[in-house]
């Protein structure tokens, strides 16, 4: 590759940025359900206090990649670390270092805030795997992700006898 730069998201990014999360649910096979659209993530990526940042990687000015990552926080370690939401190289980029290059980029923000991990999740049947293994990176099968969404949330949100503030 020649010339690769790994900076954050600047809102001149956006539309591209959108445009590969978009390919990454055509990708995992859910692009029904990929919505973003640029003026959503320039709300959550530049809001005076964002919850959610967003580096991109280009390759001789031309976006070839990107990661949309925020903090969680572990009470047994008490120290906030880095979720990764989205990991995407373009196809034309894959196999050069790319992604590698990304998630070296999260390591040194992870060392440098003195965050003890990194965490991501991934389909079961993404060859990216055998990367993630070859990097380190640890399979923790003994924790299944759970979600709540539409008609459950609004039922479970709607819960009589303890109030919430």
């Amino acid at each position: 590759m020649s010339d690769v730069v790994i900076r954050p998201v600047t809102p001149d990014d956006l539309p591209a940025v959108v445009e590969m999360v978009h390919e990454l649910a055509a990708y995992e096979k859910a692009p029904e359900s990929c919505t973003l659209t640029v003026e959503r993530l320039h709300e959550c990526l530049f809001a005076p206090d964002p919850a959610v940042f967003a580096h991109v990687a280009t390759v001789d000015g031309v976006p070839a990649g990107c990661m949309v990552w925020f903090l969680n926080f572990s009470t047994w370690e008490g120290s906030h670390g880095i979720y990764l939401e989205d990991l995407y190289v373009r196809a034309a980029a894959r196999g050069t270092g790319l992604g590698r290059a990304l998630l070296a980029t999260l390591a040194r923000i992870c060392v440098e805030r003195g965050y003890p991990r990194l965490d991501w999740s991934v389909l079961d049947w993404n060859p990216a795997r055998d990367f993630y293994h070859a990097i380190g990176a640890e399979h923790q099968a003994e924790w299944l992700p759970y979600r709540v969404t539409g008609p459950a949330l609004a039922a479970l949100a709607g819960h009589e006898g303890i109030t919430a503030r």
